[in-house]
Order: C-alpha cells, then sequence, then structure tokens
C-alpha cells in the first residue's frame, strides 16, 4: 500500500513517533469488558501501520482504552505483532488493578508496556480522595519496573491533586492537553498550574487529539496552548493521533449496546499543524528525542 509523503514544515526525524493510539479486535477473539460505557468498532493493527505510512512516522505507542478495561490481551497481541515486523517499532500503555500480579507486570513489560493509564473521564470520576488514591497504587505498582502512569482528567483535577502528582516516585503524563477548552483561554482555571507542574520536569503532556479541545474546524485556537507548553518544557512533550479517534458524540448518550462510530479526523493535517506551530528543534523533541526516553525505545 503506497501513501503520498506528507509534506511538514520541518523534516521528519527517522523514528518519529504517533505516543496515542487505540487497538480494537478482532472481538471474538479479545472481546471487549461487559462493563464499559461504549462499544467502539474494529480498529486493526494493520489499519495501525497504515497511518504510520500515512504519516510517515515509524514508531507508536498503543494504549489500553477504557472498554477492554485490564483485559490486555489485546494490546499484548498488537505490541507483538508491530514489533515482529522490525520497520516499526511499538510500545504500550496498559490498564491495571490494585490485584494485577507481579508476574503479570512483568508479562507486560517484556510485551513492551512502558506505562498504565488511569482513566478518569470517561468514567466521570473526579473525586480528588479517589484520584490520589489510584495514582498512588499505580505509582507503586510501576516504579521497580521504571513505567509511567498516564492520567485522564480535567485541568480541575489534575490542579486538585497537584501535591499527590508533584511527589509521585514515576512520572506522570497527562492525556489530551488536560482536557482543556480552547475557547476559554490561556487564563482559563487550571491551565497555569498546568505549566507550572510542565515546568517542574514531573509532568508530561500529550499534545493530542486537538479536536477534542477545540470548537474551530482546523483547530486553530489550539496553537496557543501548544505554544505555552512547549515554552515550559519543551522536552515534556510528546504528539498522539488518538487514532481511531473514539469519543461522544454530541446529543448522543453513550451506551453500550450501540455501536458507536468512531470520528472522522485527518491525522495528516493534525500533525502538519503541530509542525507549523512547533520550532524545528522542538519538533525533533516532540516527535522522537522525547518519546524515546519515557518509552524506552531501542536506539
Amino acid at each position: 500500500m503506497h501513501f503520498q509523503k506528507p509534506i511538514y514544515a520541518h523534516p521528519l526525524p527517522e523514528w518519529g513517533c504517533d505516543c496515542h493510539v487505540h487497538v480494537f479486535g478482532p472481538f471474538e477473539q479479545f472481546p471487549l469488558a461487559s462493563h464499559r460505557s461504549y462499544t467502539p468498532g474494529p480498529a486493526s493493527v494493520e489499519e495501525v501501520t497504515g497511518l504510520l505510512s500515512r504519516l510517515g512516522l515509524r514508531r507508536v505507542v498503543v494504549v489500553q482504552a477504557s472498554p477492554q478495561r485490564t483485559d490486555n490481551r489485546c494490546l499484548v497481541n498488537a505490541l507483538e505483532h508491530i514489533n515482529s515486523s522490525k520497520r516499526i517499532q511499538a510500545r504500550g500503555v496498559a490498564v491495571i488493578d490494585e490485584e494485577t500480579s507481579e508476574a503479570e507486570l512483568i508479562r507486560l513489560n517484556n510485551a513492551g508496556v512502558r506505562g498504565v493509564r488511569v482513566n478518569l473521564e470517561t468514567s466521570g470520576q473526579h473525586d480528588p480522595e479517589f484520584v490520589r488514591h489510584a495514582l498512588q497504587w499505580a505509582a507503586q505498582k510501576v516504579k521497580s519496573l521504571n513505567w509511567h502512569v498516564q492520567i485522564y482528567t480535567t485541568l480541575e483535577v489534575i490542579e486538585a491533586v497537584s501535591d499527590c502528582l508533584i511527589t509521585l516516585p514515576v512520572p506522570v503524563v497527562v492525556d489530551h492537553f488536560g482536557r482543556i477548552t480552547a475557547s476559554q483561554g490561556v487564563d482559563q482555571t487550571g491551565f497555569q498550574n498546568l505549566l507550572k507542574l510542565v515546568a517542574s520536569g514531573r509532568i508530561w503532556v500529550k499534545l493530542s487529539a486537538a479536536q477534542r479541545i477545540s470548537d474551530h474546524p482546523d483547530c486553530a485556537d489550539a496553537r496557543f496552548f501548544v505554544e505555552a507548553l512547549v515554552r515550559a518544557h519543551p522536552d515534556r512533550m510528546l504528539w498522539g493521533s488518538d487514532w481511531p479517534h473514539t469519543g461522544a458524540w454530541p446529543g448522543q448518550p453513550r451506551s453500550p449496546a450501540v455501536l458507536e462510530r468512531f470520528h472522522a479526523v485527518d491525522d495528516v493535517g493534525a500533525l502538519q499543524r503541530i509542525s507549523q506551530w512547533v520550532e524545528a528543534a522542538n519538533w525533533i523533541k516532540i516527535l522522537q528525542t522525547n518519546p524515546e526516553q519515557l518509552y524506552q525505545f531501542a536506539t
């Protein structure tokens, strides 16, 4: 399969990375959790490799999604399949619970997992005490493996638990800009706090899924947040497509009984915007140097 080479404002590094994709199915082999808030369609490993070809990237991070809960078999299968090609390198972010065994963690590590995700936003969990507990036990579980904790939540929750985030014994990655609302500008509640956390060097941010935070067709107002976050600490920025673009649809309640369509997003256009909004040196950091460090890619 041949794709037209994308045109970016800066040359792509040799080992550029998409730090946030999901894989779903095949469902007869890797069924979704019975207790889930929505039902996605299939999104295959082959489609991920096609996405990388379109983007011109050779590394990818597969993230366990909420409908899969703590059954990481689909994730492990995806990592093994992608890494077997030798042409593309893959790492993973799993979901675990307090009962996950050390043997299972080692198995996940051997497959290429380098972090665990605490997804609070999909379940609507915003209680600071719950969040602190979830972060603390997750960090304790994975610190000996030199993994990180990835958190999907709002700016308000991040600000409420900043004292916990800054003292965790592992790096913390914030999903999708920290769920900012682009139309509210850089002075919105919680964003300046996020900048301080990033500047400390303890917190990483995924500049991913700009369509989740912006109402503009071209996500132009996300630029101010990209620029501010990069200024705060360019060595802590990551980029991800968020393919295959799950997410609630306006006016449609989420239900596991209904197949939820993926959103149509121009992934190449999303990465082209980032290339236009950052300097060349930071472009290399965001796409290659930073992911290489955090996800421990082989060089």
